[in-house]
């Protein structure tokens, strides 16, 4: 495999990592239709642990099959695809070395109360299936988010250690936050930042709002302005956040939208405010394939297009 200059300079950036972890980040960044172009489109699945089956699978029932997902991922020419413990496992042996995995190692449920997360898979799973990385998510500001960064300490720590990534999934949610503060841009920002400080490969976030959420914040923006009101902007200073856009800083697609114009839309600003691409699960897989399909060629093609 002959490695681009922009993979080359991407793995410069991470230091301290040995072979194998570099390997592993190489194979999800050289992987499919933007292999070597530095961005990626991951396909991830684990809303129906998150929100129900129905909820996840019902607009689109051939997704109630696990290998639907490595089938789409495969299809769609994608950098990687991203679950947890039981859709990889059903699909391990079938699509082996086609797809590079990433195993989703913590998940909530919504019959839960808390904002918390439960560990439900382990390094060792995620060796034992050939997967490239593990995904981890925190919730700063939750009443748990200390206990959750502990835990992905340690999960980082081991997984870096037997040469895997670690992709972190930084949801800022708990009772200081309300719904417009959780996309606030100072809170996106600071929600990538400690992602990146807790030793992150690949960031996940959601794309950030104009609002701007913490007090102390406001008085800091007004006094170093950020162009709040331009979406490219906004994801731009996401990027600053993750140590100056030398971490890789993907954006989460979202809820289920009807009308995908809206999505393409958010593509063009992440792509053009230097993000490295997008992890769309429901907006794709709740779609009949071959609608699905032409949307995740129409991103594919916006992140190939110069910035």
């Amino acid at each position: 495999m002959q490695l681009t200059p922009k993979v080359k300079e991407i793995l410069s950036w991470y230091e301290s990592d040995n072979p194998g972890t570099k390997a592993n980040l190489t194979r999800i960044l050289m992987q499919g239709k933007l292999g070597g172009t530095g961005r990626m489109v991951i396909l991830p699945v684990d809303q129906g642990f998150e929100h129900g089956p129905a909820r996840s699978f019902a607009p689109n029932p051939a997704a109630y099959d696990p290998r639907y997902h490595f089938e789409l991922a495969i299809e769609a020419g994608l950098n990687a695809y991203a679950a947890p413990l039981g859709m990889i496992e059903a699909g391990a042996a079938s699509f082996a070395g086609q797809i590079p995995t990433i195993l989703k190692v913590n998940s909530s449920n919504s019959l839960s109360t808390t904002k918390d997360q439960a560990v439900t898979a382990s390094v060792g799973d995620a060796l034992r299936l050939g997967c490239s990385a593990i995904g981890f998510t925190i919730y700063p500001a939750s009443e748990y988010q200390f206990e959750m960064m502990e835990e992905l300490r340690e999960l980082a720590e081991e997984a870096k250690s037997v040469g895997l990534a670690v992709v972190v999934w930084s949801y800022p949610r708990g009772p200081m936050l309300d719904k417009t503060g959780e996309t606030a841009l100072d809170i996106c920002a600071y929600a990538a930042h400690m992602a990146a400080l807790i030793g992150a490969h690949i960031i996940k976030v959601k794309p950030p709002t104009a609002a701007i959420s913490l007090d102390a914040a406001k008085k800091t923006y007004e006094k170093h302005p950020v162009e709040v009101n331009d979406p490219v902007a906004r994801i731009r200073h996401v990027v600053q956040a993750a140590f100056n856009g030398r971490r890789l800083v993907v954006f989460s697609g979202g809820e289920a939208r009807e009308s995908t114009g809206g999505i393409i839309e958010e593509v063009k600003a992440i792509h053009a405010g230097g993000g490295n691409g997008s992890i769309i699960g429901r907006n794709t897989f709740q779609r009949p394939k071959a609608e699905a399909l032409k949307l995740l060629s129409d991103i594919i093609e916006i992140y190939r297009s110069p910035a």
